[in-house]
């Protein structure tokens, strides 16, 4: 099976059932992204060594404005697209299978979990995967140990507090926090973030 065709398929949310062709697929990317990752996490690379590796794992290239402070992991890689000026801090875990997509001047805290896949909730199908994707907007903070589920989309310019765990969209700037996370305030347009005490 081609790539293409894989990622056709998660993007379109189909079903992956354990030891399916698709699921086969699936475990030979891991190895892959396992790959090109423990190269990332390793030894000390430069920017632009970090930046190719991460063109690598993903198969496209990203812009000589993104940046990355590793340890990262992901277990596909091809699924994810970043914009400009975005920052992944270090310790972040990716799940792209679904669609991971970063928009301009997004800033990813530490340990920030994308998650874009769920099991089937009946005994008999918990090894079945289901795709959604994750769309980060532009400008958009998410704060460090937050986690974001399969299908959430956080709006231009929103924060995730610290330590949320994002259930279900999130509002163009709007501030969210907590488990789960709900809207703590909304940004006035002359406030470009909140103070301390409500992100850390």
């Amino acid at each position: 099976m081609e790539l293409q065709e894989f990622l056709d398929y998660m993007n379109r949310g189909g079903t992956v059932d354990g030891d399916s062709e698709m699921h086969r697929v699936m475990r030979r990317l891991s190895f892959e992204a396992m790959k090109i990752t423990a190269e990332l996490n390793s030894s000390y690379h430069e920017p632009e060594e970090i930046r190719a590796l991460f063109s690598e794992l993903t198969g496209k290239p990203v812009d000589e404005s993104f940046a990355m402070f590793p340890p990262f992991t992901t277990d596909c890689g091809k699924n994810i697209t970043v914009g400009k000026n975005v920052f992944i801090n270090s310790g972040c875990r990716f799940q792209d299978q679904g669609g991971i997509t970063i928009g301009d001047g997004a800033l990813i805290g530490h340990n920030v979990v994308l998650a874009t896949l769920n099991h089937g909730f009946a005994p008999e199908k918990r090894s079945s995967l289901r795709p959604a994707p994750i769309v980060i907007g532009k400008n958009v903070w998410i704060g460090s140990n937050s986690t974001i589920l399969p299908g959430v989309t956080v709006h231009d310019g929103a924060i995730v507090a610290a330590g949320a765990v994002v259930t279900k969209d999130v509002a163009e700037g709007t501030v969210v926090g907590g488990v789960p996370a709900k809207v703590i305030r909304t940004l006035e347009q002359e406030q470009t973030k909140p103070t301390e005490e409500e992100i850390r």
